[in-house]
């Protein structure tokens, strides 16, 4: 695995080293010990899996409050997505920037996503495949979101007019949100 720091203190764009021939190909997609020697010591927990039957279905910008925050390891495993962090931590030098990213199943290309971040994606193919794991368990109660097109954060999306769950046409700017963080 090739880990690549971002612009967001914490976060990690990881390649995979991929071992490929005329029967297909394998990769290891994840290693304690690497992430370890690269500064990530998360405890992963829950692993999930979405899938979305559309382009241009976006989802996010969701994080979880204390004690819920979680921490991500992101990777598209079918199609193409582009992938969306915001560095929410009030005390951090890079509080309110955003960085984006293009995950897909051929890139072999993965986010670690640290707590105390907001985060999204946008499909840009149909029937995309997005697994990721989390090193905190998921809390109803403490999870939130901000507008994915939210006039201060200014992202950039490759998308006009995304497909969006009610919940998240009704998110928080980012100007209401209060960081715990």
């Amino acid at each position: 695995m090739e880990f690549e720091k971002t612009t967001l203190e914490g976060a990690y764009l990881i390649t995979l080293r991929v071992f490929d021939d005329e029967r297909g190909f394998f990769t290891e997609t994840y290693s304690q010990k690497e992430f370890k020697e690269n500064g990530i010591d998360a405890n992963f927990v829950q692993d999930n899996h979405s899938m979305s039957v559309t382009k241009g279905v976006l989802r996010g910008l969701h994080y979880q409050l204390p004690p819920h925050a979680q921490a991500k390891l992101v990777r598209v495993t079918k199609g193409a997505a582009y992938d969306v962090i915001v560095d929410l931590r009030k005390e951090s030098p890079t509080f309110g920037k955003w960085e984006g990213f293009e995950l897909t199943d051929n890139n072999h290309r993965m986010l670690f996503v640290p707590r105390g971040f907001a985060h999204g994606f946008c499909t840009l193919e149909d029937y995309t495949e997005f697994q990721y794991k989390c090193d905190n368990n998921y809390a109803p109660e403490s999870e939130g979101s901000i507008m994915w097109n939210d006039e201060d954060l200014k992202i950039f999306w490759p998308i006009v007019d995304p497909i969006l769950s009610g919940k998240d046409a009704k998110a928080q700017t980012f100007k209401d949100f209060v960081s715990p963080f």
